[in-house]
Formats: structure tokens, sequence, C-alpha cells
């Protein structure tokens, strides 16, 4: 069985790749840092996605110690690397936001394709592996085919789930699955919803609808407004956050497909912009691969050198 950060690795170990392949003359043979080495240090960050700012102070902080003579060679550089990318991430971590007494309400919201149904279920598996009566709600009724992938991720982990037929009002699906989940004492009800562009103005207007349904029946919910973003689209995936964050009333970000990616740098520039919370990350297909986010384990395995 792999541990946590075996997870992380795997999932991680094209981005991993993609960055020490930009600079593999720096960590592999060289005998010392210079200006050249730096750059491409840099380079390879940016090309990763972590942004220009991030990139930018990670260097800075590498190249202070390294010509003060606190650090010499490439396996101290990479710590300081690994160190202060966790620093950065960490600085916004949470736990998830559950209700003091009762019922926690996740709302998962996201662009087209993001991977929120499946992120969905898969976070109806941990609740559920950990002991906790979940319910799922399917809420995104224009997409026949969202309502079917839910049912298939409740049976395989035997959770209930309450959807209705294409083309009914999201709205009161969600209404009737707070009910259902109230009735049958659940821990969590996860509700998906139809992806959307920021710039739909009646589909916007509709998740705020239903976000007013939901708090009349359950006044501080929904506790968790989950944004899924996609990884693998890397620099995109900022301007989509920056959008939809602004409107849809995210709390915390899932990014998923991190391990279809060599981009998977975009978790650092969307932390560090938008100061929300990257509660999961997706890291593989599996059920199992959508894990809590772990700065450390992230940092460690996207410096993580290929074994010679």
């Amino acid at each position: 069985m792999f541990s946590l950060f075996s997870t992380f690795k795997k999932g991680l170990q094209k981005t991993a790749t993609a960055i020490s392949r930009g600079i593999s003359g720096v960590f592999t043979g060289i005998k010392r840092w210079d200006a050249e080495s730096f750059k491409k240090l840099e380079n390879a960050l940016i090309e990763a996605d972590f942004g220009p700012a991030a990139a930018n102070s990670i260097v800075a902080d590498i190249k202070d110690r390294y010509q003060r003579g606190l650090i010499s060679g490439t396996e101290d550089i990479l710590a300081v690397a690994k160190e202060d990318l966790a620093a950065m991430l960490e600085k916004d971590l949470r736990p998830l936001n559950t209700a003091a007494d009762g019922l926690t309400v996740i709302l998962m919201v996201g662009v087209n394709g993001s991977g929120k149904t499946t992120t969905a279920g898969k976070l109806a598996n941990i609740f559920a592996q950990n002991g906790k009566k979940v319910v799922l709600g399917a809420c995104d009724t224009f997409r026949a085919a969202a309502a079917e992938q839910l049912n298939l991720w409740a049976d395989r982990i035997g959770v209930q789930i309450v959807s209705s037929k294409s083309g009914a009002d999201p709205s009161a699906v969600a209404y009737d699955a707070v009910q259902a989940a109230r009735a049958r004492r659940a821990d969590y009800l996860i509700i998906d919803t139809a992806g959307r562009q920021h710039n739909q103005k009646g589909l916007m207007d509709e998740l705020a609808k239903m976000r007013r349904i939901i708090a009349k029946l359950c006044p501080e919910a929904p506790h968790e407004t989950l944004l899924t973003i996609d990884a693998s689209i890397g620099t995109n995936a900022i301007a989509q956050a920056r959008e939809f964050a602004a409107c849809s009333g995210a709390s915390a970000i899932a990014l998923t497909k991190l391990d279809g990616t060599g981009k998977g740098g975009a978790a650092v520039q969307i932390q560090t912009e938008f100061k929300l919370p990257i509660l999961f990350v997706g890291l593989g297909e599996q059920p199992e691969d959508l894990q809590p986010f772990d700065p450390k384990h992230y940092a460690e395995a996207v410096f993580a050198l290929p074994q010679e």
C-alpha cells in the first residue's frame, strides 16, 4: 500500500520530470552554482506554472543563502526550494469547514470538464472510509451523464444519492437533497452542480438561488463551496479561478488532474494569488487518489529528482 507521500510523488511525477529536465545541467554534475544556474532554476519553475513571483522569491532566497555560504551543493539548494515552497503553500492552509453539529453541506462548483462530479464521488469516498454517513446530491440536471456518473459513484462506494430527471430545477433537487440528508441523519451532503462559465449570468444566478435555498434549510450552509480547477490547463487555470472565485462564493479549491500535467506548479500561483486554501488534490483516477492537500508532501514530490 502506498504511503501518502508515495501518492503525491507518483501523481506529481510529470511536474517533477518537467522541472528536472528544465534544469538537468543544474541538478546533475555541477560543482558550483552561478548566475546561469540560478536563471535555469527560475525559468524551470516558471515553465512549470509556478508563476514569476513565486519562482523569483524561491530563487532569490536560494541565491542569498548560497552567496552567504549558508548552503553549498545541489542537495542543500533543493532542500531550501522545498522549504520555501511548502512555507508559501502553508500560509492559507486550513481544515475543511464543517458544521459544529449535524449536517455539513459542501457545494461543488466549477467550469465544464474541471472534474467536479468525479471529485464529488471521491470526496464522498474519503468521508465514507472514515465511517461518516454521506449523501450525494445530483444537482447537475443539464447533463444527463452527470447524474448517471454520480449514481455510479454512489453504488461503488455505498452511499445514498438524491437525483431527479434531466431538466429538473436544480434548486428543487438541492432542497430535496438537504431534506433527505437531514432525515437520514447524514454527516455530509455533497452537492454536485452543473458546469458553468462565470459570464453565463443565468447559470450564475441559478447557483446563487441554490445557495439561498440551502441556507434557508441550514442557516450556515453551504459550509464549504469547493471550486474544482483542472491543473492540466496550466496558466489558464489562474484566469479561470480569478473570474469564477469572484462570483461563485468559492471558499476553497480542489485542484484536479495534477497527475496528467507537467504544469503542477499552478497550485502555487492559485494559492498565492487568491488566498483560497487548496483543500484537496486529484493525483490519479482511483478513488484513493483524491487526497487532502499537504504542502510538504507536494514540495517534496515536485522537487524529487529521478533516480540515477
